[in-house]
């Protein structure tokens, strides 16, 4: 019965109304990151077969937050495993199901970010997701994946205002298509270089001489450092940076690929998305939690089976480098793409973060000769 009631909440329940994303992003005003071409979206849905949802409550004064949702496959991810890993860059952060990605190399659950002190909630409702699904009825374990950035400078973060409705309206709205990018879901409340973070999203699309594989990333921007855009050092030029001020937080990374990966190949194009991250002058610092959840949807590792053996098809250590460089370059541009489309927001306790000053910005990109 319970089980019945779940799915008619997420068959029926309406959406949450995001704000709608009105500022151009970087390419469309010229400013290139790396060589590698991006796919159609430019988005980690890119990657055939991803979905993304998002929720995004601001409420009041005071409330700013929100879910973001990622989906790699719209099977029932328990029954049919995703090949994944998990990289550590600084572990100041709350991440769930770390240690049995680690250790099996698999993703059973679609992936949520939110905010710090609603990671319990997320994950609560990620286990009633899952024992919810018709073919899991003899359940009796789940490694539910959420991450989180805080985000209680502009959010009422000790009210807890997300709620279990909220992570499966997140996942069921979850679509292709375009996503929203800057103030909506998990980075609805963030803060980044010290202007407003948000959610990011860039791909890449490797040639057919290359393998022809597609790497999408989506990020949740919430950390400090010296901001430099296509290796301009806007924080300096805009006086703007950690250290001359207090600019702290983390940062979500989340990439997906359709090239055939096991998990040690996993976890070393995850650490490639956090050299992109250094790309933009994110510096980890002792504050900060920088994760990278990769993942391939190239093949599904079945729960159970009657074969002893897998027989995948994996992709050589010898072409990786392509992957790697296409991971650094859609992280960076990802990160990039949150700041541009976040606007300035007011919230918790009249705290205001500005947007990106985007024209200063563009005026220091004609002068380095970048646009």
């Amino acid at each position: 019965m319970k089980n019945r009631l779940i799915f008619t909440f997420l068959t029926c329940c309406t959406l949450t109304i995001t704000l709608a994303q009105s500022n151009k992003r970087p390419r469309e005003y010229g400013i290139r990151f790396g060589v590698m071409p991006t796919g159609s979206l430019n988005a980690i849905t890119d990657v055939p077969g991803v979905r993304v949802g998002q929720v995004t409550i601001q409420q009041g004064a005071n409330i700013r937050t929100g879910v973001t949702a990622i989906l790699p496959h719209e099977g029932n991810i328990f029954q049919q495993k995703a090949p994944a890993a998990i990289y550590i860059g600084n572990g100041f952060g709350k991440l769930t199901g770390y240690s049995q990605v680690e250790e099996l190399g698999t993703l059973e659950t679609p992936i949520v970010l939110t905010n710090t002190l609603s990671v319990p909630t997320a994950t609560d409702a990620l286990i009633d997701y899952t024992l919810a699904q018709p073919a899991n009825g003899e359940v009796r374990s789940v490694n539910p994946v959420v991450g989180e950035t805080n985000d209680g400078y502009l959010n009422d973060i000790r009210g807890r205002h997300i709620t279990k409705q909220h992570v499966l309206q997140a996942l069921q709205q979850a679509r292709t298509g375009p996503v929203e990018e800057g103030n909506v879901g998990a980075g609805t409340g963030t803060v980044c270089f010290g202007y407003k973070g948000g959610i990011g999203t860039s791909s890449r699309k490797l040639p057919t001489s290359l393998g022809g594989y597609t790497v999408g990333v989506l990020v949740q921007t919430n950390f400090g450092g010296v901001l430099q855009i296509a290796g301009v050092p806007v924080g300096v030029k805009l006086g703007k940076y950690s250290f001359k001020e207090k600019l702290d937080g983390s940062c979500m990374m989340v990439v997906l690929t359709d090239a055939p990966l096991d998990a040690r190949n996993l976890k070393r194009l995850a650490k490639r998305a956090f050299m992109g991250l250094a790309r933009t002058g994110g510096i980890a610092s002792n504050g900060s939690g920088d994760y990278v959840i990769a993942v391939s949807t190239a093949y599904r590792i079945p729960h159970e089976t009657t074969n002893p053996f897998d027989e995948v098809k994996l992709l050589r250590n010898d072409n990786m480098s392509p992957l790697f460089m296409a991971a650094i370059e859609a992280t960076e541009e990802a990160i990039i793409n949150s700041l541009f489309a976040a606007q300035s927001l007011t919230g918790d306790q009249g705290h205001q973060v500005d947007a990106l000053p985007v024209n200063q910005v563009l005026d220091l990109l004609r002068k380095a000769g970048q646009i």
